[in-house]
């Protein structure tokens, strides 16, 4: 069966956003050109290492000689995004996810594959991530790939409140501290 790859090469918007209450957000990573867009489902964490992944590469491009990319050092005020997430139709939920980078454009490329079909048994019908029906490809330009990472930072860390004590997320309906008491 052919791969149907959803290609963003400059995306109008890219951005990660939820649906649902904390402890009960669904988060996604959507993407649009135009009249064209994609959202697929991602998990917190792995939400949380594409930003950081993010920052890590581009700040390794602003130490090259001459910062030959312009890559910024925030996020420029022009490309901040705060809007919600557009009418979400979840397109896959995310497996594997690589970043990368491509001088030849100044862009960070994100992939990212569905969660593998799985047998009754538990087993991977699909052996590796060439044999996915589905990809998305985006395309950042620096500037853009430094604000998605902000956001993404953003999104993450605005869900439950921690405890103190506990180190465990505090619900909205109460928390019982998993500390014992001296």
């Amino acid at each position: 069966m052919p791969t149907t790859v959803y290609e963003f090469a400059w995306p109008d918007r890219v951005v990660v956003g939820t649906i649902g209450v904390p402890g009960q957000r669904t988060f996604y990573l959507q993407v649009r050109t135009g009249k064209q867009i994609v959202s697929i489902a991602l998990e917190k964490q792995q939400s949380a290492q594409l930003a950081e992944k993010i920052d890590e590469i581009l700040d390794q491009l602003i130490t090259l000689e001459g910062n030959p990319f312009s890559v910024p050092t925030s996020t420029p005020i022009e490309l901040v995004d705060n809007d919600q997430l557009e009418a979400v139709e979840e397109q896959f939920r995310t497996g594997v996810m690589s970043l990368g980078w491509d001088p030849t454009t100044a862009q960070l490329v994100i992939e990212a594959y569905p969660l593998p079909d799985v047998d009754a048994e538990g087993d991977a019908l699909v052996e590796d991530d060439t044999d996915a029906s589905e990809v998305l490809r985006v395309r950042m330009p620096v500037g853009t790939a430094r604000a998605f990472a902000k956001r993404t930072r953003e999104v993450v860390g605005a869900g439950r409140p921690i405890c103190a004590l506990c180190g465990e997320p505090i619900d909205a309906d109460g928390h019982t501290c998993a500390i014992p008491e001296a």
